[in-house]
């Protein structure tokens, strides 16, 4: 830690001594533009700042990144790489493959340990070769419900344990004059639910073989017919003007008690959050039923991009060690609703929910039921997400039954590879 700290005072000192002429500046391209997500990326701004670095924002809105993608790679093409870009799983491994664009960590990985703090998973994506080239901010996991406590208590619904419970109580919502599933008709949500569906059907290990490993005869099988028959009950469950609503609108349908129930990862927590909503209190949160033991995750990580000014390098620099720092860590993600990258951070700041994500995520990782998100780009590259995408949504909006769409997602993971 005194070596990490030496490293971001000696990063400030240079930055200090550049003066206002040529002041230190990170230009930091990024989807994180909800309330909540804008409170958590204040953290890290706030650290810069005080380090005489000014922040440069330039926010793509889209919660599943792919109009960023879209805007970085415009920039790239032109000659403008941003100084940072939030990037998750796969697409930053196909950055990797794009000739000696991204910058070389090593330095500043070394001074913070980050081989040793940092689980191998998420190194599989900062640390794709033999360089660090991103610094990763937090752990996400998909597969979680949250819900209202005043709209479950007046209803008189129990939290659910099993997936038949879980229907149950969504009926019982509905049956209550409630909308019953918040939900966001987009692909990458629709997908994000889709994860859960495939836990609750066939358990870890078919998720692996499915999602991950693409064997077709799981794709094609049974249970996989039988993960699409539960998106169809949770389909009877959303409201009819679900179509093109963003993730977090329907987290504030939740909140405001339009809504009794959403699925979604636990960057919905910060909009709770952000509204002044306290865990066990006003919301509650609990795994996707059928999903106990097993976390689907995603990682938020700062990809960064070479840089020709040797100002903006050491500013880079210093934004990459101030990401690793335990103290940024926790104070990030008790704000974002995530658990920190670095294992073996404190607990102690984080309310109900943050414990129980720190505590599923370590028994997940000594278990081996850590898995990577198939609907956010952590199991396989994008263009078999995408075609995976397309047939989970056209299922969702009716346009195949189960079966079929099980035949079709063997044909799209087919085509994509």
């Amino acid at each position: 830690m005194r070596v990490l700290n030496r490293l971001m005072m000696s990063a400030a000192l240079v930055v200090a001594s550049a003066g206002a002429a040529s002041a230190a500046e990170v230009e930091v391209l990024h989807w994180w533009t909800s309330g909540g997500e804008a409170a958590a990326l204040n953290v890290l701004k706030q650290d810069l700042e005080g380090q005489g670095i000014t922040w440069r924002d330039m926010p793509v809105a889209g919660g599943g990144g792919e109009a960023a993608m879209t805007a970085l790679r415009a920039r790239v093409t032109a000659g403008d790489a941003p100084t940072a870009v939030q990037v998750l799983g796969f697409d930053l491994l196909d950055w990797t493959e794009q000739g000696d664009v991204l910058a070389n960590l090593d330095e500043v990985a070394q001074a913070g340990n980050w081989d040793a703090v940092i689980p191998a998973a998420l190194q599989r994506f900062s640390k794709p070769g033999d360089h660090w080239v991103a610094a990763p901010v937090n752990v996400h996991s998909t597969n979680w419900v949250w819900a209202n406590k005043a709209v479950l208590d007046e209803l008189g619904i129990s939290q659910p344990t099993t997936w038949d419970e879980f229907i149950a109580a969504l009926q019982k919502a509905k049956d209550g004059g409630k909308v019953a599933l918040a939900h966001g008709g987009q692909p990458w949500q629709e997908a994000t639910i889709f994860d859960s569906a495939v836990l609750a059907s066939g358990g870890p290990e078919f998720y692996q073989k499915s999602m991950i490993d693409l064997d077709p005869e799981a794709l094609g099988s049974d249970q996989m017919v039988a993960a699409f028959d539960k998106m169809e009950q949770l389909r009877g469950f959303v409201d009819d003007n679900f179509s093109g609503r963003d993730w977090n609108l329907a987290s504030a349908m939740v909140i405001n008690g339009e809504a009794a129930f959403q699925i979604m990862g636990d960057w919905a927590k910060g909009e709770f959050l952000n509204a002044g909503k306290q865990p066990g209190t006003d919301f509650l949160c609990f795994r996707v039923p059928g999903t106990d033991g097993v976390v689907t995750f995603n990682s938020d990580q700062f990809m960064m991009f070479r840089q020709d000014d040797p100002e903006a390098t050491k500013a880079q620099m210093a934004m990459a060690a101030a990401i690793e720092s335990p103290e940024f860590q926790v104070a990030f993600n008790t704000v974002k609703g995530s658990v920190p990258a670095r294992s073996a951070a404190p607990d102690t700041e984080f309310d109900d929910c943050g414990k129980k994500g720190m505590a599923d995520l370590k028994a997940a990782s000594e278990a081996g039921t850590l898995l990577g998100s198939m609907g956010h780009g952590h199991a396989n590259p994008a263009a078999v997400k995408n075609a995976m995408y397309d047939v989970i949504t056209a299922h969702f909006n009716g346009e195949y039954d189960s079966r079929q769409a099980a035949e079709e997602l063997v044909n799209a993971v087919e085509g994509a590879q």
